[in-house]
């Protein structure tokens, strides 16, 4: 694993830029498999999981081109093929977007193969939600030793689906399927996250007939055929927010060009609540520690206009430096406060419980995960030896690194490029005192 060396307690002081959102980008990316002519995607960001989907769409058949300082993508699907069963499995654990290639292999070649998904381990992912949606649709499903089997031998036809969770992957699977199937599709309690927005206006350049309405409800009219699109990625909240949330634990000042305020206003507005200051302008979110103590809050995260779950961890670290007691209920994934124990040896007060501690209803409840954390602030950092649990918890360990006193070792730190991109660079120009050891 790479290890990077951090030398903390200096504020972050600078300017970098973020690009496309990595989880719009790796969808719509899928998206053009559906089309038989090419399409382009802007401003996308060079990270891990674009070079995944890359890769996958080329054992496809897709031709792929990456002008990578442009941030341009173009994908040519006019010769779509069956990719090897080992090929595909070779990227098992880099990557859950494999399930999303199911609807639009099935619509190109009757049939797809998964292998076995990886990703972070921040809870229980499972596919039942996507094999369940698929086979409303008319797929079979066969399991295999290695991965799974699905065919549309009668073609696939719309279906009224309601999910138990507005899972965003599983609306993303209904979008990805219904387009081109026959019929109607109806979708209830659907994710409507901005990235599902934007993926909707990437399918509707498609040639798409979709509708959403109040209380969570999308309708698809299937089409026979889809064209290409050309389509400008919306920003990456999640990046935006973690850079934001560093400023604040180390007392910085940090510029984000790219990104933009809609999509963040629930985070900003507890960004505001803890002490921060922010700036809005029309080339992106200015981000301070303004001087003076942070306070401490409540915070349950929830399915969007909520607070994002990816927001929390990064967040975190910033409030083992606020005054009082503050309490984070998580009610996404139920394992999501692993990382915290690194913070505790560096540190930090943080109590974890399997209580709700909040007011909103939560699928842990009645269970015995440990989803709701107790931090008492401030507390001085000091620097420590730290293994990277999972994309949004090592950047989360990657803060505190930086905001502690003395050095720490960040092991793992390559797993990080999943989600954020040049992030190494990005620490040099903030002034960050991080270096990779060979």
């Amino acid at each position: 694993m790479a290890v990077m060396r951090v030398e903390g307690g200096k504020p972050l002081v600078g300017e970098i830029f973020v690009r496309g959102a990595k989880n719009l980008v790796s969808k719509a990316m899928v998206a053009a498999l559906l089309a038989e002519s090419p399409s382009v995607l802007r401003n996308v960001p060079l990270i891990r999981d674009v070079d995944v989907v890359s890769d996958l769409l080329r054992l496809h058949g897709v031709e792929v081109d990456f002008d990578e300082e442009a941030g341009v993508l173009r994908m040519d699907p006019g010769h779509v093929k069956e990719a090897a069963v080992a090929q595909v499995g070779e990227l098992v654990g880099a990557s859950r977007i494999p399930i999303l290639f199911c609807g639009p292999l099935l619509h190109r070649l009757g049939r797809a193969f998964i292998p076995d998904l990886g990703g972070c381990r921040i809870g229980d992912r499972p596919i039942d939600f996507h094999l369940r949606i698929l086979r409303e649709f008319g797929a079979v499903i066969d399991k295999v030793p290695d991965g799974i089997e699905i065919s549309a031998p009668n073609g696939l036809r719309g279906a009224i689906i309601e999910l138990e969770y507005p899972s965003v992957g599983a609306t993303e699977q209904m979008l990805l399927t219904a387009v081109r199937a026959q019929g109607r599709t109806v979708l209830k309690n659907a994710a409507v996250e901005p990235e599902i927005m934007d993926l909707c206006a990437v399918l509707q350049k498609m040639g798409a007939r979709i509708s959403v309405a109040a209380e969570r409800v999308i309708t698809v009219d299937g089409v026979e055929e889809l064209k290409g699109y050309q389509h400008t990625a919306l920003a990456d909240r999640i990046e935006a927010a973690s850079w934001g949330a560093a400023a604040l634990a180390t007392g910085g000042d940090i510029m984000v060009r790219g990104a933009t305020q809609p999509e963040m206003m629930t985070y900003l507005n507890v960004f505001r609540n803890i002490g921060g200051a922010f700036d809005v302008t029309e080339e992106g979110i200015r981000f301070s520690h303004p001087g003076g103590d942070l306070q401490a809050v409540a915070i349950e995260t929830d399915v969007h206009p909520g607070f994002m779950t990816d927001w929390q961890q990064p967040l975190v670290v910033a409030l083992t430096q606020a005054s009082g007691l503050s309490i984070i209920h998580e009610t996404v994934y139920e394992n999501r406060f692993g990382f915290t124990s690194a913070l505790v040896d560096m540190g930090a007060k943080i109590q974890v419980y399997p209580n709700c501690l909040g007011p909103l209803t939560c699928r842990f409840g009645e269970r015995s995960f440990q989803h709701s954390a107790v931090v008492s602030g401030p507390t001085p950092l000091h620097g420590a030896d730290i293994e990277v649990p999972d994309l949004r918890g090592g950047f989360s360990h990657l803060i505190a690194a930086l905001t502690a006193s003395g050095t720490s070792r960040v092991h793992g730190i390559e797993l990080i490029n999943r989600g954020y991109e040049h992030f190494n660079a990005k620490l040099r120009a903030l002034g960050a005192r991080a270096t990779m050891e060979r």
